[in-house]
């Protein structure tokens, strides 16, 4: 590391200056992905996705759609496939992922065919006009049941579903074991969850025939890795693929990694269509379709002395990756292999590791990337042993972390820690916190009957990523024959315009992190100027800048890398200036300092000579540079720290370069009527190395712990047992706000780390790594319970007080439905008066004009039996609208009294169906009373608009239905006063739209 000189008292770096970026944010002028103008003839592209979650294609018929006016190409997974080659799979094994399904579908949302048209509701159009004919696969949702025997495949290269099965031993976990006073034992599973950022997806692709290149604008993050991914894909070598995003970005957390797929479906609609095409995300899209974090079954076992020292560790981890191992995946089971133990001190391990595929969303980067699955069962187990062994969780804390002294402490499965002084950042966390007092507020709300309790988590948060921890899937001998991978490099250049102005650039894409304010902070010191005076460019163009497969903005390495390359590329920009400065001033280069704008002597600060000057001199009159000086213009550093070697032979990683540590405790009060959970106080002690700007910082601490609220309290990507989604809006996927964030205590405190320019360590992730474990903690300890699932939602925390709700009664004489049941399950009753008597409603039930006329949504109406019809109807519910063809059936006929009226519906939007018993009673005055009980249920993509909406749309479309027949037989009201109507208005006022 160069020493370069310069004045760094009263330094920029370590100060909260303003950011750079708010201006633009805070008053509109933010440049997202949408809102940068397009070319002139630019196509719009939608998809259409599966409505099932296993399934063959028989057939895709896009005539109708390819006629529409303003369509330009339709292209499904064949089209595809004949374009491009299957993406990377995240291990070797004879599996081919496309970006598009072909053949078959395996989740829920997988892109089954894309329209480009001149506008997107055109291409939206056009897609109702595609009709899919599917063929029914059994599923495999449940991660441990997908590896049974008999469970459904997914694909033949992965038997029993498994795509990766490796175990690895350190130490003498056996000898720990046997001689262990006592063995205590966990079983935890991490659910589903994602980060949600405002902005989704997107992109605008272009296809130089003449060149055989593509040129493609996303908001991708990273890491740059995947552009061979992509490149591959598409055919091309890499300099035929440029990638290139905005200035801003509406927030990634790790999610926009997950572009790829689309990538290529732009391109290769673009290359198709001979014209750019522009393709944004919906909502829907977004949280059914692009990538959540792997959901995680641990059971993980301890070898415990009488004291509570922990002696060995027995790791059994279940990843489900979901449909498709995508490149990177299984990196998120794999990131923290090294760091195991955590914060502990414990040197022997034994680890079972696998990889399920199963029907559901593909899986990627999400904050905390790995974290989250791990802290929580090591953690959770923490807490257990305390309980039974009758010790304090803290006491066990302490008893257990990797002592002040060690420092750089080795792991025992390979993970080198390089600073750190836990006990004194456990103790700060204590004393800021005022846990005495906590603990008194616990006795006496206890003392009152009331539930209370506080948890603790303590963890290490890696931060810049090995390369070659994703290389330990592999054993030993294939990571010989694929060739070595290891190391982390981060890209910065400074350049120097001819009037002296300095510019930055890195390699790395921002979604939030400040990259323009703190590089600014720390090239500002380095050269004795103001962060003003930097100018640093966001925007990265890969066929322009310079990158490497490493680059990115991922794995929290922003100020331990990237910041860390630009003071090192300023280092080498002032150690010439000073050679050059030096000359003019007429002193030894080691007497030169930059300070004030001004290059002068350390000895005689008067003798100086403006830093513009001295900068502009290589442009200028660059015969005028010292003997051996080179020009002054531009610098560029790659920079990659030694300590990231591959694994070795004993399949020992050092995953990550830094490694800060966070100690959190909350108190948290639960409502023993509703199981809401009240946060008293929550404390979190951060040591993460150098700050750089102390105002970020603790941004980046309340960002992760507000995303790790909405994954320890509300959120869920949930699945039926078909396969379909059932969280696909906000409705049901619950993220916090503002209102349900608390202020959290920050505590800091700061162990430069020796393996970094700056001493920094990340620190975004944390929270998401030891919240969710520290409030699961809280609630075992008021509630006295062993087993604690995430999310703690209040229906989940009532089931754990008062016993699981008993289910809802059906309606008095509810038949049951006859084709399945999906996981949305809707039931119901009604009534309606009808001018009509008995046998002429009993007519017109089996009259097929009647049925289209009171159908809602229906087209077309034909009559197959006496007893049976087809029809063709569109409905919408919520975002989702579209066309379906519907069966109808009548059976258990008692004419003119009683009848099942049956029916299903499929189309690419998802499938439903039910049946209802319909009873005609005269009413004594010529006219017949109707009354009705039904069961309904939905899957496939219409499942996930939320369960309230479902419910409410359900009553709406079949209380639509019997006011039609009530008004089609000669007038008259529904029985509920109007119910009926009430509810479609409300509906429609919800939707602003036709209900129907």
């Amino acid at each position: 590391m160069l020493d370069t000189p310069h004045d760094k008292a009263g330094g920029w770096v370590g100060r909260a200056i303003e950011r750079v970026e708010d201006a633009a944010l805070l008053t509109s002028g933010g440049r997202y992905l949408d809102d940068l103008g397009v070319k002139p003839g630019t196509l719009h592209m939608a998809i259409l996705r599966a409505s099932h979650a296993h399934a063959d294609i028989v057939s895709i018929d896009t005539t109708a759609a390819k006629a529409l006016p303003g369509v330009a190409a339709v292209l499904t997974g064949a089209d595809v496939a004949g374009l491009t080659t299957s993406l990377v799979v995240g291990v070797k094994a004879p599996v081919e992922c496309w970006p598009m399904a072909v053949d078959r579908v395996r989740f829920v949302g997988e892109p089954v065919a894309l329209v480009v048209a001149e506008d997107r509701y055109v291409a939206e159009d056009a897609l109702d006009l595609i009709d899919v004919a599917y063929e029914m696969r059994p599923p495999a949702v449940d991660p441990l049941a997908a590896m049974d025997a008999d469970a459904p495949l997914l694909h033949d290269g992965f038997p029993r579903n498994i795509a990766s099965d490796r175990s690895f031993r350190y130490g003498d976990p056996e000898t720990a074991f046997a001689e262990a006073a006592h063995r205590v034992s966990i079983s935890v599973r991490y659910p589903r969850n994602s980060c949600t950022p405002i902005e989704t997806y997107g992109l605008v692709a272009e296809y130089d025939p003449h060149e055989d290149a593509y040129d493609v604008l996303a908001n991708f993050q990273g890491p740059f890795s995947i552009h061979a991914v992509i490149s591959r894909a598409l055919k091309v070598p890499g300099n035929r693929l440029r990638l290139r995003t905005p200035r801003d970005s509406g927030g990634s957390f790790g999610v926009k990694q997950g572009i790829f797929p689309y990538i290529v479906l732009g391109a290769v609609a673009a290359r198709v269509s001979g014209r750019p095409v522009k393709w944004i995300e919906d909502r829907l899209e977004h949280l059914m379709a692009s990538v959540s974090a792997t959901n995680r079954a641990t059971t993980l076992t301890a070898s415990v002395t009488a004291d509570g020292r922990i002696t060995a560790l027995d790791w059994d981890q279940v990843e489900d990756c979901g449909a498709h191992l995508r490149a990177p995946e299984p990196a998120t089971l794999y990131r923290m292999h090294g760091n195991l133990t955590g914060a502990y001190d414990i040197r022997n391990l034994t680890v079972r590791n696998r990889v399920v595929v199963t029907n559901k969303c593909p899986t990627g980067l999400n904050r905390g990337f790995g974290g989250p699955q791990v802290y929580l069962a090591l953690e959770r187990l923490v807490q257990r042993i305390a309980v039974e062994l009758g010790l304090d969780p803290l006491d066990v804390i302490r008893r257990n972390l990797v002592p002040a002294g060690a420092f750089p402490y080795r792991t025992a499965s390979g993970a080198l820690l390089d600073s750190g002084d836990y006990q004194k950042t456990l103790e700060a966390g204590l004393a800021a916190g005022d846990l005495a007092e906590l603990l008194a507020r616990r006795d006496r709300a206890r003392a009152e009957g009331r539930l209370y309790g506080i948890g603790y988590a303590a963890v290490v948060e890696p931060s810049v990523s090995n390369m070659g921890y994703i290389a330990t899937v592999l054993t030993p001998a294939e990571r010989h024959k694929a060739g070595p991978k290891n190391g982390a490099q981060a890209t910065a250049t400074i350049a120097i315009d001819p009037v002296g102005s300095v510019s930055v650039h890195v390699a790395s894409v921002p979604q939030g992190q400040g990259h323009r304010t703190v590089l600014s902070q720390v090239v500002a010191d380095v050269l004795g100027l103001k962060p003003a005076d930097i100018r640093v460019n966001a925007e990265m163009d890969t066929a322009k800048d310079a990158w490497s497969i490493a680059s990115g903005n991922y794995a929290s390495r922003f100020a331990a890398a990237v910041a860390g390359a630009a003071k090192l590329a300023a280092d080498r920009i002032a150690a010439r200036l000073a050679r050059v400065a030096a000359a003019q001033l007429n002193v030894p280069a080691e007497d030169v300092m930059f300070a004030g704008g001004k290059i002068a002597a350390r000895s005689n600060p008067a003798n100086a000579v403006s830093f513009s000057r001295v900068a502009a001199l290589s442009h200028w009159s660059p015969a005028q540079l010292p003997e051996g000086v080179a020009p002054t213009i531009r610098e560029t550093v790659f920079w990659t720290p030694p300590e990231l070697t591959a694994a070795d032979e004993g399949d020992h990683i050092n995953s990550s370069l830094c490694h800060g540590f966070i100690f959190d405790y909350c108190g948290i009060e639960i409502d023993r009527d509703t199981g809401a959970i009240r946060i008293d106080r929550y404390v979190t002690a951060h040591d993460c190395g150098t700050i750089l700007h102390p105002g970020m910082v603790d941004g980046q601490i309340r960002g992760g712990f507000a995303h790790a609220l909405g994954a320890a309290l509300l959120e869920e990507y949930a699945y039926g047992a078909d396969g379909s989604f059932l969280t696909g809006t906000f409705a049901d996927y619950l993220v916090p706000t503002a209102m349900e964030v608390p202020e959290p205590v920050i505590v800091h405190t700061e162990t430069p780390s020796p393996f970094t320019p700056l001493g920094a360590k990340g620190v975004g992730e944390g929270n998401c790594m030891s919240t969710p474990a520290c409030l699961a903690n809280a609630v075992a300890d008021a509630l006295g319970i062993t087993d604690v699932r995430l999310p703690l939602a209040p229906y989940a925390v009532a089931a754990l007080i008062h016993g699981a709700e008993p289910p809802a009664p059906l309606g008095a004489r509810a038949a049951p439905a006859p084709f399945g049941k999906g996981e949305r399950l809707m039931r119901g009753e009604g009534k309606a008066r009808i001018a009509a008597p008995p046998e002429a409603v009993w007519a017109m039930l089996l009259d097929p004009d009647t049925l289209a006329a009171i159908i809602p949504g229906a087209h077309d109406v034909r009559k197959v039996s006496d007893t049976n019809f087809t029809a063709d109807v569109t409905l919408g519910i919520g975002p989702v609208k579209g066309r379906y063809k519907a069966q109808v059936a009548l059976s258990d006929l008692d004419p003119p009294r009683a009848v099942t009226l049956s029916g299903k519906v499929d189309g690419n939007l998802g499938f439903g169906g039910g049946s209802g018993r319909i009873t005609l009673n005269p009413d004594g005055a010529g006219g017949t009373e109707l009354s009705y009980t039904y069961e309904a249920f939905v899957g496939g993509k219409v499942a996930s608009v939320g369960g309230r909406l479902l419910d409410g749309a359900a009553k709406v479309i079949i209380g639509q239905f019997f006011a039609a027949l009530a008004r089609k037989a000669g007038g008259g009201a529904a029985a509920d006063g109007g119910l009926v109507s009430r509810l479609i208005a409300r509906l429609s006022a919800l939707l602003g739209r036709d209900a129907r």
